[in-house]
């Protein structure tokens, strides 16, 4: 059953209020960080810039709990929100038996480790939200939020499946409004605000954001700003390690982002 409806957004700067600011990150570090400039909620994964995301370690799942449960640095920031991405493996999102039956798995051990929500998403092979699986990731995470990740991009009628998404029970979506950034998703991330406006479900806009969409994103009545902050660490490795590096959150990147999120929210 949807939610109940909220104040309908959108349409100028002067109505912004409220966007939250989630990162995603891949280790305790990142989630001190994001604690630090304010976020909302972290989202947390692994192996984002090689595979877009993984499922954590139940290790780290509960480092990052840890780092997020203490008192952030910026006065009056609220304690920081830990919602674990839940997928498998990279690629699409069409899930055997046994990839479902991990997922659900996962989910639970999740949200039983302290997981704010979950992250997840599950498509049909024909494009479609799988409901059934949907349904079933919703019902294992019990009292936590779930939110509908980027698969939702794939999905051809993104307006009918947000619709089916408020019926499951989903809390919020991740989109870029069907592009391949969110700055250049604006018109249909306003549809998409508009139409949650009567179901409940929070648009986060997330894809490629460069903190010069930060305002165009806000005035378009999003919910939430997701991005990931992160830069890349040189290091030569060892054998077998790869010489390509590893990501980190970029505090002085999540600072000036954070920042312009607080400064629209006080015009």
């Amino acid at each position: 059953m949807a939610c109940p409806g909220r104040p309908r957004r959108g349409g100028s700067l002067a109505s912004v209020h409220n966007v939250a600011l989630e990162l995603a990150v891949q280790d305790p570090a990142g989630a001190r960080i994001a604690s630090d400039v304010g976020a909302r909620r972290v989202e947390l994964c692994s192996a984002l810039g090689a595979t877009g995301g993984i499922t954590p370690s139940a290790a780290l799942i509960e480092a990052a709990i840890d780092a997020a449960a203490v008192v952030p640095e910026s006065a009056g920031a609220p304690i920081l929100e830990v919602h674990v991405l839940v997928r498998p493996r990279p690629g699409g999102f069409t899930w055997s038996e046994e990839e479902r039956a991990l997922v659900l798995r996962e989910t639970v051990l999740s949200v039983d480790a302290g997981a704010d929500g979950v992250v997840v998403g599950a498509l049909t092979p024909d494009g479609a939200v799988d409901q059934d699986t949907v349904r079933s990731l919703v019902a294992a995470a019990g009292d936590a939020e779930v939110t509908f990740h980027r698969a939702f991009d794939a999905v051809p009628d993104q307006l009918a499946a947000l619709d089916v998404l408020a019926d499951l029970g989903v809390t919020r979506v991740l989109t870029s409004g069907g592009a391949a950034r969110a700055g250049d998703g604006l018109e249909n991330l306003a549809r998409l605000v508009e139409r949650s406006a009567d179901l409940g479900v929070e648009i986060m806009a997330g894809g490629g954001v460069r903190l010069e969409d930060v305002p165009a994103l806000a005035a378009a009545g999003v919910d939430a700003i997701h991005l990931s902050a992160k830069r890349l660490v040189a290091d030569a490795g060892g054998p077998g390690a790869g010489t390509g590096g590893y990501e980190v959150t970029d505090p002085d990147v999540a600072s000036v982002v954070a920042r312009a999120v607080r400064e629209l929210q006080l015009r």
